[in-house]
């Protein structure tokens, strides 16, 4: 009786452990505009949403550590990355005052601004509209 309390013991232990290391949640470091919980899932659909609005790859924003071998997500010192941010809060604004976008990580609004909407797969959104267009005359 007594080695099986034991045995039963120890196996939770090492159950309870186990939970305790698996947090499934990464912490990322130097987030100033999305959640500070933000998931694995949701940060890679966010990041592959603006390469795939701007067809841009991660140096686009994300700076090289030379020291390390390996991307500095963290770093500030990309000037286009404090870019980023501006425009993920002018979205944000504009999708709450015009789209009744009340949470900006909403996936299921119907309309709303992302980066394609200005940016239309290029790095840099055109400086000027598309002309327009008129019906021809029959």
């Amino acid at each position: 009786m007594k080695q099986t309390t034991t045995i039963l013991l120890l196996l939770l232990v090492v159950v309870a452990s186990s939970f305790a290391l698996n947090d499934e949640t990464p912490r990322y470091k130097n987030l100033k505009v999305m959640p500070k919980n933000t998931t694995k899932q949701q940060m890679d659909s966010v990041m592959k949403h603006f390469t795939s609005s701007m067809g841009v790859k991660c140096n686009f924003c994300h700076v090289f550590n030379q020291e390390q071998k390996s991307m500095d997500f963290a770093s500030d010192a990309n000037e286009h990355k404090g870019i980023a941010r501006s425009m993920m809060n002018m979205t944000a604004k504009l999708n709450k005052k015009f789209f009744d976008v009340k949470n900006s990580k909403d996936l299921t609004a119907k309309l709303e601004v992302t980066c394609y909407t200005c940016h239309n797969g290029k790095a840099h959104p055109a400086k000027s509209a598309a002309p327009a267009v008129t019906a021809q005359a029959k």
